[in-house]
């Protein structure tokens, strides 16, 4: 199956758009600069359609380490939990949401707790038809990290990198941007002097270790996990670009959407 060329995936982490630093403090002025930025870039390109993903940054995932969310729930303590891990990233959806309103962008939210069932932490069935109505009718998608009911562990939570799995095996996106506040994958983090520009089956074994985790609490495994899952993807799409970059500077997130090279490149390291 060809891939979607003008089919782009765009998240916005959690380090970006909130203060991981200070629990449940959002960036405004940043969500609405890059809603901004993504309406000035769809109206330079009106053929380019995008699936909106963000992160829960200070919002959802305190409250997942503090309840221990992610490696299951059982005890009824641990579904209030698994409730306030719900609420807190509903929160931040919110805000997001009202501010792409706000900018004139006909948002709408799918979130996976009332979407999707899971076994083990993966994500086995999402009604994937609406998303695709939604894009094809000019509504702008959002999905977020979210907590999940899990078949075995009974429940959990999925990221928006797994979200993004899921669909771009389904959806053949061209591209997967991620946008955070590295300006990409580094060979000397934290020190973060020397970017790397390409990430590739040929050369991930040299650079698995200088793989960073992450500055605050990232129940869903910080860089290391985002550069092996989407290494992993782009190995099961064949064509697929993935892209981490820092969306902090004015225009950096239009750029990307318009075709500009930012940051570190994951790819299958075929062409």
């Amino acid at each position: 199956m060809s891939l979607q060329k003008n089919l782009v995936f765009l998240k916005l982490g959690g380090s970006l758009i909130t203060n991981k630093m200070i629990i449940s403090t959002a960036l405004p002025e940043v969500i609405s600069r890059i809603a901004k930025e993504i309406k000035s870039a769809q109206e330079k390109n009106p053929d380019l359609q995008i699936l909106l993903g963000h992160g829960s940054g200070s919002f959802g995932h305190t409250a997942a380490k503090a309840h221990g969310t992610k490696e299951g729930v059982s005890s009824k303590e641990e579904w209030r939990g698994f409730n306030e891990v719900w609420h807190q990233a509903s929160a931040l959806n919110r805000i997001v949401i009202d501010s792409f309103h706000d900018k004139g962008i006909p948002a709408i939210s799918f979130p996976a707790s009332s979407s999707t069932i899971t076994e083990n932490g993966k994500i086995r069935d999402w009604n994937i038809p609406p998303i695709k109505k939604a894009l094809d009718e000019d509504i702008f998608p959002i999905v977020f990290g979210d907590v999940v009911f899990d078949k075995e562990i009974r429940g959990t939570i999925v990221s928006t990198e797994d979200i993004f799995s899921y669909f771009a095996e389904k959806l053949r996106p061209q591209r997967i941007l991620l946008a955070g506040l590295d300006e990409g994958v580094f060979w000397d983090y934290p020190i973060c002097e020397k970017l790397i520009k390409e990430i590739n089956p040929k050369n991930i074994k040299e650079i698995r270790p200088s793989l960073g985790g992450s500055a605050a609490t990232d129940v869903t495994g910080g860089m290391t996990s985002k550069v092996e899952e989407m290494l992993s993807l782009v190995g099961k799409v064949e064509g697929l670009e993935v892209q981490i970059f820092s969306g902090k500077e004015n225009n950096s997130v239009k750029d990307a959407l318009l075709g500009k090279d930012l940051g570190t490149k994951i790819t299958s390291g075929t062409k």
